[in-house]
């Protein structure tokens, strides 16, 4: 078995000694490495937006998609954090409903952020007057990697660990209890690299050629909610929520249901109504 190895959370500290300015004190100022994850993930998004902008058909040009990430990191953040308050602890909130607004106390869900990207896509598609449709298209491929360093932020965090393993390449995470000090798997990593790059190279290679509008979004949900949903297998359940059907089937897994079978509609109806209607774009 490995043991998890010493990462402090903290990235960089800026300003050591406190700075004072009048009233006002500056510092000190620690930079977490979840912090620099999520400054990644949204930097890897700009990149890839801006390298598809050159694609024809793009339905966003290069100078809209400082707005376009704009518009997806709200999405993602309020998304994320609403995710995770309704799916996953419901009743805290209900006890204490300004919990919702304490993101420094963490707490983020995929399915949410899914959910407000959805809701910021539509928003931003009006403002720009093209199809929702080909705008979901164009940020399919964008979204992976972002994923994949989000798992990274929550392995270096110690969260989100996987179930005990006696495989050879299991690791003890010193902030898992129940039981304490037994190895794990770290499913974080297992996300990062199916959920993350992986999934990126299908679907950036799928969209690299001439697709029926809705089939690289189609792509994108099929994907994720297939790795999501094996991986789940060996990753700890929610804590004070377990399973949710069956004895077996995960918070995780019940909400990549109907991840699935949304993409597995839009797969029929893109190869179905939008191909013969036409409706193609290399995006």
């Amino acid at each position: 078995m490995l043991q998890y190895p010493d990462i402090n959370p903290v990235a960089f500290t800026l300003l050591k000694d406190p700075i004072h300015l009048g009233n006002v004190t500056l510092g000190p100022l620690s930079v977490h490495w979840y912090g620099v994850m999520y400054l990644l993930a949204f930097l890897s998004a700009w990149l890839i937006a801006v390298y598809r902008t050159r694609m024809p058909n793009s339905p966003v040009t290069k100078v809209q998609v400082e707005n376009l990430i704009t518009y997806g990191a709200f999405g993602v953040i309020l998304g994320g954090r609403c995710g995770y308050v309704l799916f996953y602890n419901f009743d805290k909130w209900l006890q204490d409903p300004l919990w919702l607004l304490r993101v420094w106390e963490g707490g983020m869900s995929f399915h949410g952020g899914l959910i407000g990207v959805i809701v910021a896509m539509v928003i931003y598609s009006r403002r720009i007057n093209r199809p929702f449709t080909s705008v979901m298209d164009f940020v399919a491929p964008i979204v992976p990697l972002g994923l994949g360093f989000g798992r990274m932020g929550n392995f270096i965090g110690q969260e989100l660990w996987g179930r005990v393993s006696d495989v050879s390449w299991a690791m003890v995470f010193p902030k898992a209890m129940d039981p304490v000090g037994v190895a794990r798997h770290p499913s974080q990593l297992y996300q990062a690299f199916l959920e993350g790059l992986v999934l990126f190279i299908i679907v950036f290679w799928f969209s690299a050629k001439p697709r029926p509008r809705c089939a690289t979004s189609g792509v994108f949900l099929i994907g994720y909610s297939l790795f999501r949903f094996g991986v789940e297998f060996v990753r700890e359940p929610d804590q004070g929520i377990g399973f949710d059907l069956l004895g077996w089937m995960t918070r995780g897994q019940l909400l990549c249901v109907p991840m699935f079978v949304l993409g597995v509609g839009l797969i029929i109806y893109a190869y179905g109504f939008a191909a013969k209607s036409g409706q193609s774009q290399k995006v």
